[in-house]
């Protein structure tokens, strides 16, 4: 039985292996037992390369020994040899997955994924019959609702770091510019990962605070994870947090808006209401009076700026803390 059991073991180490082993650049068997290491999977460097060995003398796997460590990669020709035998539209779901949740998932996630990534990009490439599912990312695409802005350039191995901690709820030490540029040295208690737009930001608690920050990726100049983990906070609620209009700039409190609008400006608030509360009054002359429950924050401000001499008649009552 143990026999049989071991078999098992052998045939699905290979399975992960193959399905990791890329076409068209080379990888090596330490870069594989990381792979496999992040994806939970525990085996030594020697196994990994005895299965290496294997594999290229039965598949049509290259082995590159003119020189340590060895690559591997499949060969343009084993067309046939796609595993896990993806079907186009598990290909498109992964294409699609890599492209948008890059900065949304830990580094080392992404990384062990990188077999089935590139699987994925194979088997919609141009000599695919998948015509359909290659096409789609073609028709899609998610548009910006502001001026277009490129990405801040983040310092190598930032983002990888701070994945990491905030996966494995271990305390960070960072080294903080803030944008008055202020230099800091900190240690951090990593509780969530935010994209707006094209920046991204860390929540976190600094050490023997308990009150939450954002700290901008883009404005760390390194970091190091501690080997200490931490409890997270079961107070807190990364979606709350966000509700509360905390990357608006606002300290969660709400207000009832009552504001007047040009009809010909203020005509997409009837089909994307500011809340759901929200109440529209038709004035004569061409205006409309708009009443919602919103939270105050200086996102709202810019927002309301932003229609210029189109709005006006702005009003803001705190709401009760007792009707919330």
């Amino acid at each position: 039985m143990a026999k049989r059991s071991d078999t098992l073991e052998t045939v699905l180490l290979a399975l992960e292996l193959m399905r990791r082993i890329p076409r068209g650049r080379k990888v090596t068997a330490s870069e594989l037992h990381r792979q496999l290491k992040d994806a939970g999977i525990e085996r030594d460097l020697r196994t990994i390369q005895r299965q290496l060995e294997m594999l290229s003398e039965h598949f049509a796997i290259e082995r590159d020994d003119r020189s340590k460590p060895y690559g591997y990669r499949w060969l343009e020709q084993a067309k046939a040899m796609a595993v896990p035998n993806l079907t186009p539209q598990e290909s498109l779901l992964l294409q699609l997955a890599e492209e948008y949740l890059k900065n949304l998932l830990p580094a080392r996630l992404m990384k062990s994924l990188e077999g089935f990534f590139s699987q994925a990009k194979r088997n919609l490439g141009p000599d695919s019959s998948a015509r359909l599912e290659r096409e789609w990312p073609s028709k899609i695409r998610v548009v910006a609702t502001s001026q277009a802005l490129l990405p801040p350039k983040i310092a190598p191995g930032v983002f990888e770091i701070v994945s990491e901690a905030l996966y494995s709820n271990r305390w960070l030490h960072l080294d903080y510019q803030n944008s008055g540029g202020k230099r800091n040295n900190v240690e951090v208690m990593p509780l969530g990962l935010v994209q707006q737009g094209p920046r991204l930001y860390l929540v976190c608690r600094y050490r023997g605070y308990d009150n939450e920050r954002n700290l901008a990726l883009h404005r760390i100049l390194s970091g190091e994870m501690s080997t200490l983990t931490f409890d997270r906070p079961k107070e807190f609620d990364l979606k709350k947090y966000d509700d509360d209009g905390r990357f608006g700039f606002g300290e969660g409190e709400k207000v009832r808006l009552t504001f007047r609008i040009e009809s010909n400006s203020g005509f997409h608030l009837k089909e994307s209401p500011l809340s759901s509360d929200q109440e529209v009054l038709e004035l004569v002359g061409g205006e409309l009076e708009i009443t919602a429950t919103v939270v105050d924050s200086a996102m709202l401000e810019w927002w309301l700026r932003g229609f210029g001499d189109a709005v006006s008649h702005v009003r803001r009552v705190p709401v009760d803390i007792k009707t919330r």
